[in-house]
């Protein structure tokens, strides 16, 4: 049937909403967000803030299993941090080689490494040296920096390093988040390796995910910010695998949504900062509006408000069931 992974989100999939999204259903496996690996040795708390589902033998409430992705350049540094983190026995392990954010490209880190398959080979050499045969090692790449050039070059350095799996958000650094996704590259990228590859990119909907496994050739899909944009999209494309009809329209989704969104708001203002927290919601809320009307009413209701207080009554005005105040 093929695996359906959640992606690692960089401040949108916190472990709140990755808590919430595996706990609706779907997903064999989930990946944080990156641990920024720059020069020094982390402490173990840094691995348990970005990943606290460790406590948990890392797994997320509902039991999804859940890697810990590692961003960095420096092969030895990598290495060191990878062995310190084994010890908190992750599910796995992960390289990030597809950031396109340019605070983390200026430091030659994310998909700025792609620009040379030599040192990717180096560093995942040098991490897998460091964690043992165990714990899955594995890696996400993008297609190239502003070409494919060197894509090809660059799977394979990363296979001869010794990752077990590779990801492919199938765009380049230059096209960021833009469509479409070139899901024929990871097909391309399938027949140049002999490790399992997974399709990432551009998966919105049941058919999307229908079209990027034909295309792509990869029965494994991650999908990324379109799960934050439907929270039951993992769900809708097991049942559509399994034979299962889909509900007729989506306001029944909405309807199981609505206890979600009051969870992530009472949660979220426990783990950030009040004046942070509408900005939260609203990052999640942005992404639903594409998927619900109802969702692009209510984002329009809060979008700009910055209170938490005045958050909250209208998020129950809209029927999100929010306790009310005490007498």
């Amino acid at each position: 049937m093929g695996k359906l992974l959640l992606a690692p989100m960089e401040g949108l999939a916190d472990p709140l909403l990755r808590d919430l999204l595996t706990r609706v259903g779907g997903y064999d496996g989930a990946v944080t967000e990156f641990v920024r690996v720059s020069g020094s040795l982390l402490p173990l708390r840094t691995f348990r803030r970005i990943g606290p589902e460790l406590a948990n033998g890392s797994r997320t409430s509902s039991g999804t299993p859940m890697a810990v992705q590692l961003l960095g350049s420096d092969p030895a540094c990598l290495a060191e941090n990878a062995a310190r983190l084994a010890t908190l026995r992750p599910a796995g392990i992960d390289l990030n080689f597809g950031c396109p954010a340019p605070t983390v490209n200026r430091h030659g880190g994310g998909a700025m490494l792609l620009a040379d398959p030599e040192l990717l080979c180096r560093i995942a050499s040098a991490v897998r040296r460091a964690v043992p045969a165990e714990i899955p090692f594995t890696a996400k790449m993008r297609l190239g920096v502003d070409d494919t050039e060197k894509t090809l070059d660059c799977a394979r350095a990363l296979e001869a390093g010794g990752i077990v799996n590779l990801v492919v958000h199938a765009r380049t650094k230059a096209e960021r988040y833009q469509p479409p996704a070139h899901w024929e590259w990871v097909a391309r990228i399938r027949e140049a390796v002999r490790l399992p590859v997974t399709a990432n990119g551009e998966v919105w909907t049941v058919d999307d995910h229908a079209r990027c496994r034909a295309v792509s050739g990869s029965a494994d899909v991650m999908l990324g910010r379109g799960a934050v944009a439907d929270p039951f999209l993992a769900r809708h494309i097991r049942a559509g695998l399994a034979g299962e009809s889909l509900p007729p329209g989506r306001e029944a989704d909405w309807q199981a949504l609505l206890p979600l969104l009051a969870e992530y708001w009472l949660r979220v203002q426990q783990r950030v900062t009040a004046p942070h927290a509408p900005g939260r919601l609203k990052m999640w809320l942005a992404l639903l509006r594409r998927t619900f009307p109802a969702g692009e009413a209510l984002f329009q209701a809060v979008r700009t408000l910055r209170g938490v207080d005045e958050m909250t009554r209208v998020l129950r005005a809209h029927g999100v069931p929010l306790p009310l105040p005490a007498a």
